[in-house]
C-alpha cells in the first residue's frame, strides 16, 4: 500500500502583478533575501515554508494564493481527492529537478495544490 498522507502545507505561491514591488514587500516581511530570483519566479524559504511569487499567476493563471500540500505520492493523493469529489485543475507534471506539482479544486471551487519531491 502506498503512503498518500500529507506532510503539511510547506509551499504557498502568490500571483503578483509587479514582481519587483512584491519582492521588496516579501523581503521586508520575511526578513530575508530570496533564495530563487528570476524574471518568472521569486522564492523565499522561511520557517520551514517556501513562499513563491509568480508574475501573472504563472501558466495556470492563479488569481489568489495557492497552498501546496507536500505528499509522498502525488498520483495516489489525486486519486483520493477526486474520488472524494475534488476536480483536477492541473494534472501532475514535472516543474524541474523531479519535483511534481498538480492542482485541484474542492467542491466550492477553491484551488489546492499538491507537491511531490523526488
Amino acid at each position: 500500500m502506498t503512503d498518500s498522507s500529507t506532510q503539511g502545507i510547506k509551499t504557498v505561491l502568490h500571483p503578483v502583478s509587479d514582481l519587483d514591488a512584491a519582492k521588496a514587500v516579501y523581503t521586508a516581511l520575511l526578513g530575508a533575501e530570496p533564495t530563487a530570483d528570476s524574471p518568472y519566479y521569486v522564492g523565499f524559504d522561511a520557517a520551514g515554508q517556501h513562499i513563491g511569487l509568480v508574475p501573472g499567476g504563472g501558466a495556470e493563471g492563479a488569481t489568489s494564493p495557492v497552498t501546496y500540500w507536500h505528499v509522498p505520492d502525488i498520483e495516489a493523493k489525486l486519486s483520493e481527492v477526486t474520488a472524494a469529489g475534488g476536480k483536477v485543475k492541473e494534472p501532475a507534471h514535472d516543474v524541474g529537478g523531479g519535483r511534481l506539482v498538480a492542482t485541484f479544486t474542492d467542491p466550492d471551487g477553491n484551488v489546492l495544490g499538491l507537491l511531490q519531491d523526488s
